[in-house]
């Protein structure tokens, strides 16, 4: 219990378009406010209280603003500045507070899942917020493109899993995707390959970019070559963030691209699965 002073929901989650590519199930959402005092304050972007689609169990999923990567799809512009419209800040202590109020919904598989915008960009936060959640006995799941600012190993060690996305599978293709290089991702994936870390792979289906025989073909070979996947998960494009772009006033990029479903993919994924049984 709170001492009721603060206490309120004023972090709804927008369950219509969220940065996973996910559609969230319709369960409810509380939060707790709790102070606490850290040397590093997150920003925030929203929370859900009990996520089903990003990594193992029932898990809350933390979406930390900020991002530099301007991918085509993406659900969410309004998590790419720090202090975005929506975000606010939270000390490791107040969040870790919260979580710990889930922890009996959580059971044996579930946890916590950091997300974003691109959870990495908030290094300094990340390093006092995850081990408080190892301490407080919370699985760690990072929700992540790799496009950091370092730290990784540091990150790393007080992870138990990582959502690792991959944009595409060569450079041209990725710059096409998200408007950057891919050095950094790469980076931040070879640290987690030398470290031994459990990897889920999620790759977004986009018609005309990310789909087709040949492109996931390659994927194919590509995740062949990563050591440690547990799972592949292909995401089918929709466009349920379209809305945000016209209230931000940013162009959609990919204005008349058809939506894909989950059926529109299905072949694929159980290749996929049936391949990663196989190894």
């Amino acid at each position: 219990m709170t001492d009721g002073t603060v206490e309120q929901n004023h972090m709804k989650y927008d369950r219509r378009s969220r940065p996973s590519g996910r559609t969230a199930p319709r369960l409810p959402v509380f939060f707790f406010y709790q102070g606490g005092r850290s040397v590093h304050q997150g920003w925030v972007h929203s929370i859900e209280s009990m996520g089903l689609v990003d990594g193992p169990g029932i898990r809350s999923v933390v979406f930390l603003q900020g991002c530099r990567l301007r991918c085509r799809y993406c659900h969410n512009p309004d998590t790419w500045e720090q202090a975005g419209p929506q975000a606010r800040q939270m000390s490791a202590e107040e969040l870790v507070g919260r979580l710990s109020r889930f922890r009996p919904y959580y059971g044996r598989t579930g946890g916590v899942t950091f997300s974003g915008g691109e959870p990495l960009l908030q290094r300094e936060f990340l390093l006092e917020v995850l081990p408080l959640c190892r301490a407080a006995g919370i699985h760690v799941c990072l929700d992540t493109a790799g496009c950091g600012i370092g730290g990784y190993e540091e990150i790393l060690a007080q992870t138990d899993l990582v959502l690792f996305d991959v944009k595409h599978i060569t450079e041209e293709g990725y710059r096409l995707v998200t408007g950057q290089e891919p050095t950094e991702s790469l980076r931040f994936l070879e640290t987690a390959q030398r470290m031994g870390k459990p990897l889920w792979i999620r790759h977004v289906v986009v018609p005309g970019l990310t789909n087709g025989e040949e492109h996931l073909r390659a994927l194919q070979a590509y995740i062949k070559t990563l050591r440690h996947v547990e799972k592949v998960e292909l995401l089918p494009y929709h466009t349920l963030g379209v809305g945000k772009y016209e209230a931000l006033g940013i162009p959609y990029p990919l204005q008349g691209v058809p939506p894909l479903s989950a059926q529109d993919i299905e072949t694929w994924q159980k290749r996929f699965d049936r391949e990663l049984q196989e190894r």
